[in-house]
């Protein structure tokens, strides 16, 4: 079996862990919602009174 690497001491990890204990771990990140996306999800034009017409007299 090999030798344990030697630890080396992270002042930033020891700083991090002592904040982690004192106030907790900070809330998972939420994910925003992308204006574009919701932007490209509608139609670029409203559809016309014709297109309209035809759309709903295949219906019937």
């Amino acid at each position: 079996m090999s030798k344990a690497k030697k630890q080396v001491f992270s002042t930033v990890k020891a700083v991090k862990a002592n904040a982690r204990a004192r106030v907790g771990s900070p809330p998972p990140e939420r994910v925003l919602p992308d204006p574009k996306q919701k932007a490209a999800a509608k139609p670029k034009h409203k559809e016309t009174l014709a297109d309209l017409l035809n759309k709903s007299g295949e219906d019937q």
